[in-house]
């Protein structure tokens, strides 16, 4: 069922209750899996403060081997294929919280393979501070230089980065900042026989005029608190973006997609990122996830392969 058929149908039924007794409605909300009164419903801010929550601890002090793969993509027979060779990156991650209740983040991501690109990096800073912006430094090796973008900022400089080419972005992997946010739980449905609650999230004037979205729906499992389904959308409400969470595990408490696939619906490209391992509860040197991770090999690799050694 699409989405307007889904919110079509979910109209239907509350004219239908309309003329029936509160008691009567309440029954067949449960029955029928359609949400009750709007009332009843929970508050879509308090739900989406619980998911980055767990998003976020669940890159506490964890390191990653992760493959990217990116292609042009079509629809052969209902269903979505690479139509080219994919472009295949290995990285290893690592990410620690930081901060006041530990809300800030920093991550480092190293390519591994190809060795074409091998030492490539990303470095970012992530506040919670919604007065201080996010800072990602790229680190390209064929200039042997390091590129700094302020996420947040006014010039095109500092637009949202890809990641390796991929068809991720330094925005789409942002938590926290909530108050830049409006939220709105539009209903109550099931995708992938799964409930779940879907949520409108729609930047305030001074985010907007950063962000490429407009707005984004989120289709949110309502036991997990992980998405299922992210679709984002342009300045024009044409839907640019769709991501598709799949491999759900749960570690340590916390759920978490060891596949995540972002689909650009107006350029026809794909990114998957496939989570090969990971391991939680690592320690990590602050001093570790600075610029100097990116230039200074040897100071990288004595770091890693202190990681490498817990992971074992």
């Amino acid at each position: 069922m699409s989405n307007t058929q889904a919110i079509t149908a979910s109209k239907s039924f509350r004219l239908i209750g309309l003329v029936c007794s509160l008691a009567l409605f309440s029954s067949l909300s449960l029955l029928m899996g359609q949400p009750a009164q709007a009332s009843e419903l929970p508050d879509a801010r308090a739900i989406m403060e619980k998911v980055d929550a767990q998003q976020q601890q669940s890159n506490d002090n964890s390191f990653s081997r992760l493959r990217l793969s990116s292609c042009r993509f079509g629809v052969q027979q209902g269903q979505v294929r690479c139509i080219e060779n994919p472009s295949v990156r290995v990285l290893e991650g690592v990410s620690m919280n930081l901060g006041d209740n530990n809300k800030d983040n920093r991550s480092l991501l190293i390519v591994l393979e190809p060795s074409s690109e091998r030492g490539l990096g990303m470095l970012s800073y992530s506040y919670d501070d919604p007065n201080r912006d996010n800072e990602t430094w790229l680190y390209l090796s064929a200039l042997n230089t390091v590129r700094r973008i302020a996420s947040g900022g006014q010039s095109s400089d500092n637009e949202p980065v890809a990641l390796f080419g991929s068809e991720f972005t330094t925005e789409d992997q942002e938590t926290g900042k909530l108050d830049d946010y409006d939220f709105a739980l539009l209903e109550s449905t099931s995708i992938q026989g799964r409930e779940v609650w879907l949520i409108e999230t729609t930047p305030r004037a001074e985010r907007a005029r950063t962000s490429r979205y407009s707005r984004t729906l989120s289709w949110i499992d309502q036991e997990r608190l992980v998405p299922l389904r992210v679709s984002t959308f342009d300045r024009q409400n044409q839907e640019y973006k769709r991501f598709l969470f799949s491999q759900f595990e749960e570690q340590q408490g916390l759920w978490r997609a060891r596949s995540v696939t972002a689909m650009n619906l107006q350029t026809s490209r794909l990114s998957s990122m496939q989570t090969e391992a990971v391991q939680f509860g690592v320690s990590i040197e602050p001093e570790f996830l600075t610029q100097r991770a990116l230039t200074d090999q040897s100071f990288r690799e004595r770091h890693l392969n202190q990681l490498r050694a817990q992971s074992r």
